[in-house]
């Protein structure tokens, strides 16, 4: 069973009764080296767990897949990530979440320098491999525990939001991995991302410390203790799977996307996306920021709103190529903010429980990301456009709008006393 107390659960009591920590600046109230480097960490993961993406159309035209499996094999590891992430994150509990980070790092180095020695020749393949990078999606269950653990309430937000900058690893990926793989073939980029993941690993070796408090075991029992009769963890995993969903899908998805839609190259279209990504990454500290100002409901019913009206202009079709990447920019740079805003209020509402909230959230965001990517090359497939899995997508959001000013007030008022955190 999952302790009540813990560093997160203390640490709010202790600002609430005028602590000095509640007086510490951001850089003084935590831990920059470990913050710093659980940013790397997720950023390098982040990169390899998107890495089929911009290699989607490269990878298709080789072993003939069509856009529905070539959907499939883009939301694979999105897939796995997510539901790795509970385990991984009850892996970090028992050993530590550096300790696991470390071990994940190798798993994943092990899986990329195999599919570059021996090559990926078929549909299964590609599939397996996905399934694989999938531990490194998984390491969002031990980036952000490592980093929240050191930080009070009022600094979540921008803690998180830092070390869930590390989103901008899709970056990397969609500027180089198209580039490299029309110069030295998409499997020798399997090859070459091995580099930095282990100059990444010898970082965090040496920086990341975990926090000095103890951490509570968690269970899968605990996971369905925190699920029943909580209506408040199911909100969060569903506004999650809109925001992260969306992200995730998306940054997955747009290269197929712009190449059928538009025509682009491959490497054209990861540019496209890498414009896309990098707005969204950028943004997803900074909506940590607004919402430690503002107000995390406030911040995500704006976000919703928006994304809804964005992703329906989009799907209508509204001007050429140009307009249609713009949009998708501001998209992304939407959800990114709407994941920040997420995470600042998850540990006002589950301080003592951030270890098995984190895991399932960041399941369901997975999730998301796997019905959005998996979806639309579905339907793209059986309608012959787009449309039909964009306006889908638009209607979620608006949902989400809906459902979340359906309850913000009450979180406001529920919350309020308890934390010194803006709701």
């Amino acid at each position: 069973m999952a302790s009540r107390g813990g560093p997160l659960g203390d640490r709010a009591v202790n600002t609430a009764l005028g602590s000095p920590a509640a007086s510490k600046s951001f850089w003084q109230a935590g831990h920059t080296p470990t913050l710093l480097a659980a940013f790397l960490y997720f950023d390098l993961s982040f990169a390899v767990w998107y890495l089929l993406g911009p290699l989607q159309v490269q990878i298709a035209e080789a072993l003939h897949l069509d856009t529905q499996q070539r959907a499939l094999m883009v939301a694979v590891p999105i897939l796995c990530g997510a539901v790795l992430r509970l385990f991984l994150g009850m892996l970090a509990d028992r050993i530590g979440a550096k300790r696991a980070g470390l071990l994940a790092q190798g798993v994943v180095i092990l899986a990329l320098l195999t599919a570059w020695w021996a090559g990926v020749h078929s549909f299964a393949q590609v599939l397996l491999l996905g399934l694989l990078l999938g531990v490194a999606g998984a390491s969002f269950s031990v980036a952000l525990p490592l980093a929240s653990r050191w930080y009070p309430p009022e600094h979540q937000g921008t803690a998180l939001g830092i070390a869930g900058a590390g989103n901008s690893g899709t970056v990397l990926a969609a500027l180089f991995a198209p580039a490299l793989a029309a110069a030295f073939g998409y499997e020798a980029v399997f090859g070459l991302a091995c580099l930095p993941l282990l100059l990444v690993l010898i970082v965090f070796s040496v920086c990341a410390k975990d926090a000095p408090a103890p951490v509570a075991r968690k269970r899968l029992s605990d996971y369905g203790r925190v699920l029943v009769g909580n209506r408040d963890s199911w909100w969060f995993m569903f506004f999650y799977a809109i925001t992260f969903g969306g992200f995730s899908g998306f940054a997955s998805a747009l290269p197929g996307y712009f190449h059928d839609q538009f025509g682009f190259g491959p490497k054209a279209a990861g540019w496209a996306t890498a414009a896309c990504v990098l707005a969204g990454s950028a943004m997803r500290p900074l909506g940590g920021v607004i919402a430690d100002r503002i107000g995390g409901t406030r911040t995500l019913l704006a976000v919703y709103l928006s994304v809804a009206a964005l992703v329906a202009a989009a799907g209508f079709g509204v001007g050429g190529a140009v307009m249609t990447v713009a949009l998708f920019v501001v998209t992304l740079l939407c959800l990114g903010a709407g994941n920040g805003a997420v995470f600042q209020l998850v540990p006002q509402r589950f301080g003592p429980e951030i270890g098995l909230m984190t895991g399932l959230i960041g399941m369901a965001g997975g999730i998301g990301g796997f019905l959005l990517a998996a979806g639309l090359g579905v339907l793209k497939q059986h309608t012959g456009s787009y449309a039909i899995g964009l306006w889908a997508f638009a209607g979620c959001a608006l949902l989400a709008w809906g459902l979340l000013s359906g309850v913000s007030q009450q979180w406001r008022n529920q919350w309020a006393a308890l934390s010194a955190a803006r709701v």
